[in-house]
């Protein structure tokens, strides 16, 4: 590739269609008109010296070292800052220039410690090999004068440490905060000799903004901002191309390794969803895969209130296929099933669908997915035609008006919350429908134009009041809707939305958001250029979590926001691989590619290959087994990778359901809450350990490459495959890359998709087959998947979850920064420092008239449960909700919420249970008695430790 694509120093050259002749050092180079020197000096092989510039933030010349002259003009201008023009003759190594970048690395060597051997950049430092580049071989300035050498280390960060020591203040921390992160936790304090970067007003790195992305580390030149990991392991000897395993947004780290160990995860330049970014979690909390409480050895014991005993796999994987045989034999075929993960690998989730389908001979399998984006793939599927979003996150760059809804991108999606961020300090314009107050409403150099703070559970409402708006008012997109969709349905459709009860004036008395506020925030969707939506588990996880997508699409084809860059409808993935679960057919009515089992022909390709008879039947979903399992006719389950006892809600009856099974199989790295059931616990692999794809919330499949040997001694397919075998359902496949030939050639979506493709490319996107042999970064360019987009009627009905004088305020949840998921990977890292707790925010007149002060024990309560956590008073809810995290199984917040669930996929209603709120005294007993098993469970997986 050329330099001149990837080095960003001055303006991008993409910006400009017109050339520009010059000559550098004799040589002729024809660059776009607008390029650095510096960067047109690369196209020929010139390394012009410098320290502040880099390519991942904007040229700055403040170092002074790449300084060039130009014929016919007077001084000597920084190359990164300056431009070409026609005919510029330059020099970069002259005697002039010599002298002068010798003297500036001087001053800057002269106030920089003289401890190379120690140093944790020692042989990865930039003003070491620039002060090689420039010839500077000895400092006549000695040390007793003024200097910064005795500056104080700040090590609050528990990853990573700024020694003020080692500052040449060439703001490239400063810069990356700003252009990168998006946070401006970073500044120079002081001036000229007393200048030195401060995080926020002279705090220490822990206590400040500063969220820990680490993009000022990796913008450090010096070791002025450092890995600890540095200094506890060593300078890294290799690295490995992998994919981060935390949120959707599948960002692209090098896995830096020193032997078998890893030293550090930096963010690849060239990962197409992340460009060189990272968060707190994918950049530093990876210390899980080495945790004391991985349990490495599998465990089985016959009842649940045995203790647990450590066997071979042999025996493990027998005694489980056993059960399984035992129990189908005693209650039929149905009585088992299986449970795939949204964390492992596409190629992981193909084989336990497989081994469900046709080894345990039914369709009992469903996947996390189910309790999170079930929504998206139904009421885009009805709408469009695919269940997936329709743009790449690159596309946010085209955007004129972002809309969001029911997300909040800076905590759970952060690395493209920060892309969104950049394009909104440019001008886009943003519109956050959301009941609390998001970091985007109002953060540094952010203010949303409009923030409607609705009722949770009136998405619906709010979305028909927004297209009567669009409607009433003449502001439909007629070209597009009469050639792209089915003129009959639009028709109906906007009779419906026109409806007076679908006015701004009668919505704004269902969800609290004046009319006026609906009414201008339509208007600005409507008419304010290249329109997109994003969207979160806040719009999915309600009784009318379908409904909602399917009014998403709605307004978004009546407007024309569909099939071109900067547009769309788009759904954030909360974990890794949730896309990729539903792609690979983990819902009990589909087969990979969303086909139904009821299909003769797809059934038959599926046969052919596997080589059983399978189910037409559709199996079943999560709740269902439960449900089954309670009535006493579903008996067995296999659960990769997932912790449903914590994820999914209504805890006492998942208990319950667990509870009455006579075989539960967990394949998991820690004892989690689930495994408190299981009778076969099979250690499972990070994926550090493992080979395969994880596709990300655009449809980018990536691959995922093994750093380190599996410590449980197998990556997670192979286990699935162990355990297929033992029940007589032999699966052939030689490794992941085996398996993902298998899954091109059933699922059309996928045909073209191979490993080989992969490591050439890097990534693509589905559909990636014939017609799009590298991909598809914007659906539905031309005609929607289904032919005409189907507009949907989207009555707003409300919820059964009501309000009254026993539970008056309204609860809802969501995710923090620091954490992920149930929390079983991040609080096992420093992660908890910032968040050890999961805590109720809870606004101060509610509080007040509670006699709630921030900090105290309260107790919450639903018709489903109670749990106690200390309150935190708080104006980002609005009176009448509260709101909490579910990161850490103490809380366990899923005992109050309700079984409540979406009208056509049973996707969990986690945004509305109504609660009461008192003040406590501690913990409940159920609280203190997990505890009490936790400690229990950690003693058993860990017996050396507890006798020590």
């Amino acid at each position: 590739m050329s330099l001149i694509h990837e080095i960003d120093y001055g303006t991008p050259a993409s910006k400009s269609a017109e050339t520009v002749e010059l000559t550098i050092d004799g040589a002729k180079v024809t660059v776009p008109a607008g390029t650095s020197i510096m960067r047109a000096a690369m196209e020929i092989g010139n390394q012009i010296p410098k320290l502040c510039a880099t390519d991942s933030i904007n040229a700055f010349g403040s170092c002074r070292l790449c300084l060039v002259e130009i014929e016919g003009r007077n001084g000597t201008p920084a190359s990164c800052t300056t431009p070409v023009g026609p005919g510029m003759v330059v020099h970069t190594q002259t005697p002039r220039l010599k002298n002068l970048r010798n003297g500036v690395m001087e001053l800057y060597i002269s106030d920089h410690p003289l401890d190379c051997l120690t140093c944790a950049a020692n042989g990865n430092c930039e003003l070491q090999t620039q002060a090689g580049v420039v010839g500077l071989r000895e400092v006549r300035y000695g040390y007793e004068g003024e200097n910064h050498l005795k500056s104080q280390k700040d090590t609050s960060n528990p990853y990573f440490t700024y020694d003020a020591s080692k500052c040449i203040v060439c703001n490239r921390c400063v810069r990356a905060c700003e252009e990168t992160q998006g946070t401006f936790a970073l500044t120079v304090d002081g001036r000229g000799f007393e200048s030195r970067i401060s995080p926020g007003q002279m705090e220490n790195f822990f206590d400040s903004e500063c969220v820990s992305c680490g993009a000022c580390v990796q913008a450090c030149p010096t070791a002025t901002l450092s890995e600890k990991s540095l200094y506890d392991i060593g300078q890294p000897e290799h690295s490995v191309v992998t994919t981060c395993a935390y949120c959707g947004v599948g960002c692209t780290f090098k896995a830096e390794m020193r032997g078998d160990e890893l030293v550090r995860m930096v963010p690849y330049k060239d990962g197409k969803a992340n460009h060189g970014h990272s968060c707190v979690k994918g950049r530093f909390a990876w210390g899980y895969a080495t945790h004391k409480d991985r349990v490495l050895k599998p465990m089985i014991r016959e009842k649940i209130s045995d203790p647990w005993r450590e066997v071979s796999w042999d025996e493990a994987i027998n005694y489980a296929a056993s059960e399984i045989k035992r129990i189908q034999a005693k209650y039929g075929r149905a009585s088992v099933g299986g449970i795939t993960s949204s964390r492992c690998t596409n190629e992981e989730t193909y084989l336990v669908q497989e081994l469900v389908r046709a080894g345990f001979g039914n369709n009992n399998v469903d996947t996390c997915a189910r309790v999170c984006h079930s929504p998206t793939g139904y009421g885009l599927g009805q709408a469009f035609g695919t269940s997936a979003g329709t743009q790449e996150f690159d596309s946010i760059e085209y955007t004129d008006v972002v809309l969001v809804i029911g997300a909040n991108p800076t905590d759970a999606h952060p690395v493209f919350g920060s892309h969104m961020k950049k394009r909104l300090r440019a001008g886009a314009k943003l519109i956050v429908i959301d009941p609390r107050q998001i970091d985007l409403v109002k953060s540094p150099h952010i203010k949303a134009d409009y923030h409607l703070p609705l009722r949770p559970g009136t998405n619906v409402a709010m979305l028909d009041a927004l297209a009567h708006v669009i409607v009433t008012e003449g502001l439909v997109n007629e070209a597009f809707v009469q050639e792209r969709c089915d003129p009959a349905e639009f028709s109906t459709w906007a009779k419906f939305v026109s409806e007076e009860r679908n006015s701004p004036e009668v919505v704004a008395k269902i969800t609290g958001v004046p009319a006026e506020t609906i009414r201008a925030a339509a208007r600005l969707y409507a008419t304010g250029g290249n329109a997109a939506i994003y969207y979160g588990l806040g719009v999915t996880e309600h009784s009318q979590g379908s409904t909602t997508v399917m009014a998403i699409a709605n307004i978004a084809m009546a407007t024309g926001n569909i099939g071109r860059e900067g547009v769309g409808v788009n759904p954030l993935r909360g974990q890794n691989n949730v896309q990729g679960s539903c792609d690979m057919g983990s819902f009990p009515h589909e087969f990979p590619g969303y086909r139904h089992v009821s299909n003769d022909a797809v059934r038959e390709l599926f046969e052919s290959i596997w080589g059983v008879k399978l189910d037409n039947d559709p199996g079943l979903r999560i709740p269902n087994m439960m449900d089954a399992a309670i009535d006493g006719t579903f008996k067995a389950l296999y659960v990769q990778g997932e912790d449903i006892l914590q994820s999914d809600p209504d805890t006492h009856h998942m208990s319950a359901g667990l509870g009455a099974m006579e075989c539960v199989i967990v394949q998991d790295l820690f004892l989690n809450e689930t495994a408190n059931y299981a009778h076969v616990f099979l250690p499972g692999s990070t994926f550090l350990e493992k080979d395969g794809t994880f596709t990300n919330a655009e449809r980018r499949i990536q691959r995922v490459r093994r750093v380190m040997a599996p410590r449980n001694g197998y990556e997670d397919w192979q286990i699935t495959m162990m355990l297929a075998k033992a029940l007589g359902y032999e699966m052939r496949y030689k490794d992941p890359g085996h398996i993902m030939d298998e899954i091109a050639k059933v699922t059309p979506t996928f045909a073209n998709v191979s490993y080989k493709l992969l490591d050439e490319v890097g990534s693509v996107q589905w559909p990636c087959n014939g017609d799009a042999p590298l991909g598809t970064p914007t659906m539905h360019i031309d005609h929607f998947v289904r032919g005409k987009g189907q507009f949907l009627l989207t009555e707003y009905i409300p919820t059964d979850e009501k309000i009254g004088p026993r539970f008056p305020l309204l609860l809802t949840t969501g995710r923090i920064l620091s954490q992920y998921n149930v929390g079983a990977q991040t609080r096992r890292t420093a992660n908890s420092s910032w968040h050890p707790e999961d805590v109720l925010e809870i606004h101060p007149h509610d509080a007040e008239d509670r006699g709630i002060r921030d900090g105290d024990w309260v107790r919450v309560k639903s018709r489903a449960g109670e749990t106690t956590l200390h309150a935190k008073i708080s104006e980002r809810v609005a009176p009448g909700v509260v709101y909490t995290t579910f990161h850490h199984p103490l809380t366990q917040a899923n005992v109050v919420t309700t079984d409540f669930s979406d009208w056509a996929t049973n996707c969990p209603e986690y945004k509305v249970t109504a609660v009461q709120v008192a003040t406590s005294n501690g913990p409940s007993e159920w609280q203190e008695e997990y505890q009490e098993m936790s400690e229990q469970n950690s003693r058993i997986a860990h017996p050396l430790d507890a006798a020590e």
